[in-house]
């Protein structure tokens, strides 16, 4: 059985989640480069890459994409990244997780299925293009 996480770490792990919603591109990028997991999920299984992505920061997908986080990694929820990116219509961020090899036909719903449900034609396009 593990031991409980100490504090310090839970606090550390929410300002990093925090700094993907926000955007600090720098901060959270020095952090993973001096060693915090890129993929590191939080209690909904969403990743650092998620939240930047929902969050319309492509700066931050970008980086985080550039520094090997798993682009079709799916939250519990069955979201993904690009998902996300699809619904916020980030065409930066599509084409960013799309040049990575994001699928998009992974997750439940995929980013295809959810650019059809919301009626998102750019976005569809960026998709089928990126195939």
């Amino acid at each position: 059985m593990s031991e409980p996480l100490d504090q310090d770490v839970i606090d550390f792990a929410h300002r990093m989640f925090d700094l993907a919603r926000s955007g600090a591109t720098g901060e959270l990028a020095a952090n993973v480069d001096a060693g915090l997991p890129v993929n590191l999920t939080n209690d909904k299984g969403d990743t650092l890459l998620m939240l930047a992505a929902y969050h319309n920061h492509p700066d931050t997908v970008a980086a985080l994409v550039g520094r090997g986080a798993e682009v079709d990694r799916a939250n519990d929820r069955g979201q993904t990244a690009l998902g996300a990116a699809v619904f916020r219509q980030s065409p930066d961020s599509v084409g960013t997780l799309l040049a990575a090899g994001a699928d998009p036909h992974a997750g439940g719903p995929s980013a295809v299925e959810m650019a059809r449900f919301f009626n998102l034609p750019q976005m569809l396009e960026l998709l089928e293009r990126g195939k």
